[in-house]
């Protein structure tokens, strides 16, 4: 105690005493070590094995095959590989970024949405290391003038991770991203995805039906498929045949008929999904809809009395709409296939307990009333509106100010006047002017309500 409090005195900050268990304490230590520390040890016993004119070489392009395939079966190069790995698993990484920066080689990994500089290595690694993502990969080896596609699956810390692995050729010489895929990764209750009242009564109602269609649009990396995964987890899938299509499947969801994809074969969406319609489905799940023949099976499979759900590539959900248009689905048979258009996005969730409170005044009230202005009395009055939201604040326990993150809706449903609409005028201002009419917030707006409750920062609201 003497040594803590000595510590706390020099560096002029309190501390907390906890009670933990052997093992978080070994897990905390080697956050704290660092990815440094592991790596450099390997670093030098490779350093003793590369020959001087490896050691000498700059680039992913300057070594042959035949050196590469011999340097990445030594051990180095291996426990690298398998360190990068394993902290990105654990600091929860959605991805992991490798690239040539000309003197020396970066690692980034991607947590809650943002790319942080996690080690620098040296140039004379790069080729064992991107040889030995290649063989995990099933990659070509002396393929470096195109990109290259593979995955692998590994097992971290009790978990199996799979990895979606993508190289792209660049000046200094190959760049590879790690997409980061927990299958055994638990799917959260629907109530537990921060749905407003009114969003949680449209989905549970939605998933339901006996036949229809669910679209949810949003960028990469929006949490659209967890939203899928979560909807499907709700179905009573003993009562149900339940089929998904996907690329990659993310989470296993048990009694569901998951398939992966496959188009280097000519399995695609469009291919699977003629298939699943043989297969007695009940309800299908179509991981993307990406083209004309893909989008037109799957309005045909919710007219033919299929419950379909998937997503689609728009800014909002009245995009979804126009989109499909643009696909050359038919406006007559959007009206009565469609049932919710769901637009997604994922903000930052601010610290617990930190934030710097600032009242609603001056730009931030203008910029609320401004955003509800066209949303009538009677749902304004659900509204949780708040004298005061948070900021972002710095604090030793929390130096980003934001930890985790959450998703923020926008949820577009299907009526007569919005049928009417779709085969009269089917405009995106239209729509939204008809989904203003029954109560749909906006994604901005469902962000205020949450910067309200003080979950988020005033900054993420700033974003959308």
């Amino acid at each position: 105690m003497d040594a803590i409090n000595f510590i706390s005195s020099k560096l002029s900050m309190p501390y907390k005493l906890y009670l933990i268990s052997e093992d978080d304490f070994e897990r905390v230590l080697q956050s704290y070590k660092g990815l440094s520390g592991e790596v450099t040890q390997a670093l030098s016993e490779l350093d003793t094995e590369l020959s001087p004119e490896e050691s000498s070489t700059h680039g992913a392009s300057s070594i042959g095959a035949n050196a590469e395939t011999r340097i990445t079966e030594d051990a180095p190069v291996t426990k690298i590989v398998a360190t990068i790995l394993h902290y990105a698993a654990e600091g929860n990484a959605s991805d992991i970024h490798i690239e040539h920066m000309g003197n020396e080689i970066r690692v980034r990994f991607r947590v809650d949405g943002v790319l942080n500089t996690s080690l620098i290595l040296p140039t004379k690694v790069h080729a064992a290391l991107l040889a030995r993502i290649k063989i995990l990969s099933n990659m070509k080896l002396d393929e470096k003038r195109k990109p290259q596609d593979g995955r692998f699956s590994a097992r971290i810390e009790g978990h199996r991770i799979d990895f979606r692995v993508s190289t792209f050729p660049s000046y200094y010489g190959e760049k590879a991203v790690m997409r980061i895929l927990d299958t055994e990764k638990g799917v959260k209750p629907l109530e537990e995805m921060g749905l407003s009242k009114r969003n949680l009564a449209l989905i549970r109602e939605a998933i339901q039906r006996p036949y229809g269609m669910v679209l949810i649009s949003g960028p990469t990396g929006s949490g659209k498929s967890t939203t899928l995964y979560t909807m499907l987890n709700e179905i009573d899938r003993d009562k149900s045949n339940v089929l998904s299509l996907e690329d990659p499947v993310e989470y296993n969801i048990p009694g569901v008929s998951q398939s992966q994809i496959r188009p280097e074969i000519g399995y695609t969406f469009a291919a699977g999904l003629r298939h699943t319609l043989r297969q007695d489905p009940d309800i299908i799940m179509v991981g993307e809809i990406r083209d004309k023949e893909t989008a037109q099976l799957a309005v045909q499979a919710a007219l033919t009395g299929h419950l379909v759900f998937s997503t689609i590539h728009t800014n909002n959900a009245a995009g979804v709409i126009p989109r499909l248009i643009d696909m050359g689905v038919d406006p007559f048979l959007i009206a009565p296939t469609l049932i919710l258009a769901i637009a997604q996005r994922l903000v930052q969730l601010i610290c617990p307990n930190t934030g710097k409170v600032v009242p609603v005044e001056g730009s931030i009230k203008a910029s609320i009333d401004k955003d509800f202005s066209d949303l009538s009395d009677a749902f304004k009055k659900d509204i949780p509106f708040s004298k005061d939201v948070l900021l972002i604040d710095i604090t030793p326990d929390c130096p980003k100010g934001t930890r985790g993150r959450a998703a923020v809706f926008e949820i577009l449903q299907m009526d007569r006047e919005l049928e009417g609409v779709i085969l009269k005028n089917p405009s995106e201002a239209e729509i939204m002017r008809v989904g203003r009419k029954q109560g749909m917030l906006t994604l901005r707006e469902d962000a205020i309500i949450k910067a309200f409750k003080h979950e988020i920062p005033w900054e993420e609201v700033n974003k959308l």
